[in-house]
């Protein structure tokens, strides 16, 4: 691994998550522990009857009634989020300059959710638009998700979003480690947040490419790997963490979850869906070399794949080509229990891995019933947890539409 001064090294000290089947990292470990899915039926006005990841969240925690009439569902999910990382982080928030917090959030999409609302809120007045919300340009400005978690929080350090599709968590997560390395911020909340459950258009457009999931059991409905699998589940959520620079966090003596030891981010540039395994084989590799670090030192890779048909392949044979003689890095995923959180999704599944470095259990893809003879490779963890020697290094593995590539590598630290 390169060595950097501990004003370079940067440092997950706090997380705060919600996903479809845990509201902070304990429960959610312990759902992927035991097999626990977050998927349930869920209704859509225009579109009816499908599937979704639901979380559950207390949305009161941090945000009255009226802040929660006037935000989003994606600025709700990232305030509760940000407040969970920082509470969890145990730094004197109070003592804290405000103006030396940076603020990073990735997202798929943002303002669909709004739109659509305040359409059917005019169509119910014959489309007079005089009763359009006034609220609906903050709701819908590209920055909101971020801005709302800083007007919560009172933060004056910059802040804004990062649309990079479904590879949005990871890419906060670098950009945040970017700002800390280049001193702009002293602290930075970092991460991904989603909202898309909550827009119709989502569940047609991938209805529509044959590419949403459907099953009988919700809880089996998300299976990437399996012959039988038939599409994604769409999901809500949020992950968020709080990162530092090493030194900072040593002198408070802060419990330290992992350092971002390396990540890559790369453009396929060949279609709009369909991924390349060439460019992501590349993006892997990218992230690797910036690591310092060999292929059969990663111990776990946590994959993107979304339980399409060409998607898991494609992944699939980009990994082949980096981890097929390293037998000892164990392969997992994680959409196969909280379904596609898109712009969370690279943050959330990280998180689901971090406590493998302390307690040396991978946890599984669940669903596999039969394995696509395709998706074959060495180390695949399905259905049960792997115990395994060690656990030094995590890589996760973000991909998305229009060929975004991402990237991020976090290694234990015992100095």
């Amino acid at each position: 691994m390169i060595h950097r001064e501990d004003t370079e090294r940067i440092v997950i000290t706090g997380v705060g998550l919600t996903a479809p089947n845990g509201d902070n990292l304990t429960e959610y470990r312990q759902a992927l522990l035991t097999g626990k899915s977050g998927i349930q039926p869920y209704e859509i006005r225009y579109f009816g009857k499908t599937l979704a990841g639901i979380c559950h969240f207390d949305e009161l925690k941090y945000q009255s009634r009226r802040e929660l009439r006037r935000g989003t569902r994606a600025g709700s999910i990232g305030i509760y989020c940000a407040h969970e990382a920082i509470l969890d982080s145990e730094i004197d928030w109070e003592a804290l300059s405000k103006s030396q917090v940076g603020v990073y959030i990735g997202i798929t999409e943002h303002g669909n959710v709004e739109t659509e609302n305040e359409v059917y809120q005019i169509s119910q007045y014959d489309y007079d638009c005089n009763y359009w919300s006034h609220h609906h340009n903050p709701r819908t400005v590209a920055n909101n998700p971020a801005g709302e978690i800083t007007l919560n929080l009172k933060i004056t350090g910059p802040h804004y979003t990062l649309g990079a599709a479904c590879a949005a968590g990871n890419a906060g997560i670098i950009q945040g480690v970017q700002q800390l390395r280049l001193h702009e911020v002293d602290f930075a909340i970092v991460g991904g947040v989603s909202e898309s459950i909550h827009t119709f258009g989502i569940f047609a457009a991938f209805n529509a490419q044959n590419a949403l999931a459907r099953h009988d059991d919700p809880a089996r409905a998300s299976r990437p790997f399996d012959l039988a699998r038939n599409g994604i589940v769409v999901s809500e959520g949020g992950c968020l963490y709080t990162l530092e620079r090493l030194r900072d966090a040593k002198k408070r003596n802060a419990k330290i979850y992992g350092e971002i030891v390396g990540y890559g981010m790369n453009s396929d540039a060949t279609d709009f869906v369909l991924p390349n395994t060439e460019r992501q084989a590349q993006c892997v590799q990218k992230a690797l070399a910036k690591a310092g670090l060999r292929p059969e030192e990663i111990d776990i890779v946590n994959t993107h794949a979304t339980a399409t048909k060409m998607g898991d392949i494609q992944e699939i044979e980009a990994l082949k080509t980096i981890f097929a003689q390293s037998d000892k890095t164990w392969i997992n995923n994680t959409k196969s229990f909280i379904g596609h959180a898109m712009g969370a999704a690279g943050a959330l599944e990280l998180a689901g891995n971090l406590p493998a470095f302390e307690d040396h259990i991978v946890h599984p893809t669940i669903n596999v019933d039969e394995l696509d003879p395709k998706c074959e490779m060495p180390n695949l963890v399905l259905n049960q947890p792997q115990k395994v020697e060690r656990v030094r290094y995590i890589l996760n593995n973000s991909f998305g539409m229009v060929g975004i590539n991402a990237v991020v590598i976090v290694g234990r630290v015992d100095d």
